[in-house]
């Protein structure tokens, strides 16, 4: 079974958002939306070489996968844009279904994160937009 077989397995089995597996270490979340994998660039911890099983794979959640340096994406819903993302950074993609966006949880309109990368092109620069629209919907709900 290769580590994208396993990671699948375990977001499939579990009750899991995303899992991050490499050799014998697998991470886990049940976070939504881009919280984990934030969380996971915040640790510092090296995550190049992981292979990634998400439920939900926007632009924005692509970008993050780029920057963690993961090599392989499962996603059972991705975006077109997230899957153009990781085929232009040579991050092979396997998934259940190809949609044209990411929508937002409360299904009026597309994901927040998705938009606020949507015309952006460059893993650094999208990095520094998704942590600017979490703090802003952070303080929003604070």
């Amino acid at each position: 079974m290769t580590e994208l077989e396993h990671a699948r397995q375990c977001l499939q089995s579990g009750n899991y958002t995303c899992v991050l597996c490499k050799g014998k270490t697998v991470h886990t979340s049940t976070e939504r939306g881009v919280k984990p994998l934030l969380r996971w660039i915040a640790s510092g911890e090296d995550f190049s070489g992981f292979s990634a099983a998400d439920k939900v794979v926007g632009k924005g959640a692509a970008f993050l996968y780029v920057r963690l340096g993961v090599k392989a994406v499962y996603a059972t819903v991705i975006s077109k844009s997230a899957w153009q993302v990781l085929q232009t950074h040579e991050i092979p993609v396997e998934c259940g279904q190809i949609v044209e966006n990411i929508i937002n949880r409360k299904g009026d309109g597309i994901c927040p994160f998705e938009a606020a990368v949507l015309e952006i092109e460059d893993a650094q620069v999208a990095y520094g937009a998704i942590c600017r629209k979490m703090d802003e919907m952070t303080t929003s709900r604070s």
